[in-house]
């Protein structure tokens, strides 16, 4: 299953570079995640619970950050298993220099097994679209509450 996301973000491209690579951001910005602990340079091992339309179980398994070309891009891949399936994912993030901010573009691969697979690819690409959303708007809080944007 293909995706693309975009998502522009009204601070500086730096600004959420640097966010997107805090392990504490990540761990209050992602949906679900009960856990996310640093196990290496960009490796984490992370539990989420998830609940999202067809989607429900806890997940247990391991995100990565690599090929890192600060503050341009970086490769996102993930793996995860729950009792509805196990989830896969690689992730290419670019952060664009916008008119009034940072363009977030999100191009990615994901495979499910499992219940996951049975309910359809268009129901998980949406399901997928609302998570990253969910995620992406997080952490423009994050950003916001560190960072406010003068008027």
């Amino acid at each position: 299953m293909r995706l693309e996301f975009r998502h522009t973000f009204s601070a500086p491209r730096e600004v959420v570079w640097s966010s997107l690579q805090d392990e504490q951001v990540l761990r209050r910005s992602l949906p679900g995640c009960r856990k996310l602990v640093g196990v290496a340079e960009g490796a984490y091992d992370a539990e989420l619970g998830l609940n999202v339309g067809p989607v429900k179980g806890v997940f247990t398994g391991e995100v990565k950050l690599s090929e890192l070309r600060e503050p341009e891009s970086y490769r996102l891949t993930m793996s995860g298993k729950g009792k509805p399936g196990e989830i896969r994912g690689d992730a290419r993030i670019r952060l664009e220099e916008a008119e009034r901010g940072t363009l977030l573009v999100c191009d990615a691969e994901a495979q499910v097994t499992g219940v996951l697979a049975s309910v359809g690819q268009r129901v998980m690409a949406s399901v997928a679209k609302l998570i990253l959303g969910q995620f992406f708007k997080a952490v423009e809080r994050e950003i916001q509450g560190r960072h406010p944007v003068d008027g």
